[in-house]
């Protein structure tokens, strides 16, 4: 772009701000001649202040020319404020700018809160598998930690000494039909650590076993195998941890400020990034008592059937918290809702065009729609769109400043 057109455009871009400005200031004259605006019949009403259209803000004692803007300032007639402190806007203004209306309903506020998820292991599932008493690792089967294995799976043949004794001992006296002696005998394995299958496995063969093989008492996840072969092991120590997959824990965490609302066996909605479309519905099982204290969350946790070992633990998942029930609110649409900063603000809509901001205490939101607490009544006429514009008119009259000092005083 040459130096010639940049000024082309330039002054072309004055020209167009001029024109707004003069459009800007016409309108408002014409409201203020046609009865449309905040200024009609000013010969029969006392003028409040004059004000320039482009800034209505700044205030002026008389009329005369504009500071900002080369035009005549514009008067604010009194008179079209009532009693209740609601403004009259003329119907064609409203029906042209599309001012839509909302009634307000009383009902419940079915809250969809989002969180995410981790699936973990369920700890109710785990099984500890000790040596029972002293012996020799003969052999340890191709078994490695993170293995799936089934239930009765071989994990390590033993050699257990004190077994072979006791067994011997059981196995003479059963033959010889002192019954008495055989059922001591017999107490005598279980204590020293035989369970009943190896002893009915010894009653059944009719001679004594010398390696005993240590099997999964639980199909799962092998965690832990804690023998090598050659090794010796001692009284109680651990052979291996399992824990099982039939179910799963899914973690969630929720802000402290959100978590009022849950509730053991409360419904919730899961989705997987493995399964796009897919949705598991399962309900809370446990709210954790302690708070996160770095993050100021609470733990939900949820558990989840898994008898195909579908879910793995490690997948992340989008969870829905469905809270429903409670007390019914007034509910109204969020959008009708103007936060001022110190206060929430809704325009009420009345009869003949009358127009009054309706300081409210607002509750939760969700889905669009925002509980009310306290400022308004069971079927009363909102505005849901265009209450910008009525807002500006109320703060040109005034209304707003009044509820503002209201609000102070009390």
């Amino acid at each position: 772009m040459n130096s010639k057109q940049a000024v082309v455009m330039g002054a072309a871009a004055v020209v167009l701000v001029a024109l707004g400005a003069g459009a800007g200031y016409r309108l408002a004259a014409s409201r203020a001649t046609t009865g449309q605006g905040p200024v009609a019949d000013a010969s029969t009403r006392p003028v409040l202040y004059w004000y320039d259209p482009m800034k209505p803000d700044q205030h002026f004692d008389k009329p005369g020319k504009s500071p900002f803007m080369d035009m005549e300032l514009v008067p604010m007639v009194g008179g079209e404020s009532t009693a209740d402190n609601s403004v009259r806007i003329d119907p064609r203004l409203t029906q042209n700018i599309g001012v839509r209306l909302a009634t307000v309903e009383r009902g419940q506020l079915a809250r969809g809160l989002e969180a995410v998820g981790t699936l973990t292991f369920n700890e109710r599932l785990v099984t500890v598998v000790q040596a029972r008493t002293g012996g020799l690792v003969e052999r340890v089967y191709a078994r490695a930690p993170n293995d799936v294995i089934p239930a009765g799976a071989a994990l390590a043949d033993l050699r257990v000494p004190d077994w072979y004794g006791a067994q011997t001992e059981y196995l003479a006296l059963r033959g010889s039909g002192e019954a008495a002696l055989a059922d001591a005998a017999r107490i005598r394995l279980l204590q020293l650590g035989m369970t009943d299958a190896l002893v009915a496995r010894v009653e059944k063969s009719g001679a004594p076993q010398a390696v005993v093989t240590v099997t999964a008492p639980q199909g799962g996840v092998l965690l832990e195998l804690g023998v090598r072969e050659g090794m010796t092991v001692m009284p109680g120590q651990t052979l291996a941890r399992i824990n099982g997959i039939g179910s799963v824990w899914l973690d969630a965490e929720v802000p402290e400020a959100q978590a009022a609302g849950l509730a053991v066996g409360q419904p919730v909605l899961a989705t997987f990034t493995t399964w796009p479309g897919r949705t598991f519905a399962g309900r809370i099982t446990v709210l954790l008592p302690a708070l996160e204290r770095d993050t100021r969350t609470l733990h939900v946790r949820m558990e989840w059937p898994n008898p195909n070992g579908t879910l793995r633990p490690g997948m992340y998942a989008q969870v829905t918290l469905q809270e429903t029930g409670g007390p019914d609110r007034l509910l109204i649409p969020s959008e009708a809702v103007i936060a001022t900063g110190k206060r929430s603000v809704v325009i009420v809509a009345g009869d003949a065009g009358h127009f009054r901001p309706a300081e409210v205490t607002v509750g939760r939101e969700s889905g669009g729609k925002t509980e009310i607490l306290a400022g308004l009544q069971q079927g009363e006429q909102i505005v849901v769109s265009g209450q910008f514009l009525i807002d500006s008119e109320a703060s040109l009259k005034g209304v707003l400043a009044r509820m503002e000092k209201t609000g102070d005083r009390k």
